[in-house]
């Protein structure tokens, strides 16, 4: 079985580990506004930023150069406490952490997984990324469904992602507490039996 990340659109179930070699779902999330791209003003020489989680700290070096709408569409949530009791819900340790659902902030996590903005945007991924430890990139459900959702990576390399998601940043400090959320007790749909969120989102 070949890992993705992934979020899902509408009623579809949360998904775990799946076959890269599905159809890609269904998605009738709206496209991005147009002129959202003026959101880039949110991109500044400020790039480092810091996840305040419940289990502690993770500094992030964002890439704006890289993915400049990916990194602006970040800036703008956050700006708004979009990830404000986000939780992660999904860890698989030797794989990644993944949060950035709104749906998580409840207690139902039948949903946890689904959520996002309520808006899409294309990809920005080369064929040359590649997704090794400690690396910043958006869930999807396909080809150019970006929203809110995003992953750390916590294994050494992951050649079946690269070029399907886009990387926007890497952990600079805080990989152990990284390491730490992989490692809670889970589900079998490996959703965190105790609760990590996110509390707060600090732009430096």
């Amino acid at each position: 079985m070949i890992q993705r990340i992934l979020f899902t659109a509408g009623a579809l179930l949360f998904l775990s580990a799946c076959s890269h070699n599905g159809m890609p779902l269904v998605d009738d999330t709206p496209d991005i506004p147009k002129g959202y791209d003026k959101d880039v003003e949110y991109i500044n020489e400020q790039t480092t930023v810091v996840l305040k989680t419940s289990k502690g700290d993770i500094t992030l070096e964002l890439f704006p150069e890289r993915a400049p709408i990916t990194v602006a569409n970040f800036f703008k949530l956050a700006g708004e406490n979009f990830y404000d009791g986000v939780k992660f819900h999904r860890v698989m340790p030797d794989f990644m952490i993944q949060t950035g659902d709104p749906l998580s902030k409840d207690d139902d996590w039948s949903d946890d997984g689904t959520g996002g903005p309520g808006y899409k945007f294309a990809d920005e991924v080369s064929l040359a990324d590649q997704l090794v430890k400690g690396t910043v990139a958006m869930a999807n459900a396909g080809p150019n469904t970006n929203g809110s959702q995003f992953f750390i990576v916590t294994a050494e390399a992951t050649p079946w992602l690269n070029g399907k998601h886009t990387i926007f940043g890497r952990v600079t400090e805080g990989m152990d507490v990284v390491d730490a959320i992989s490692r809670v007790d889970r589900n079998a749909q490996d959703h965190p039996l105790k609760d990590v969120m996110i509390e707060d989102v600090v732009i430096k």
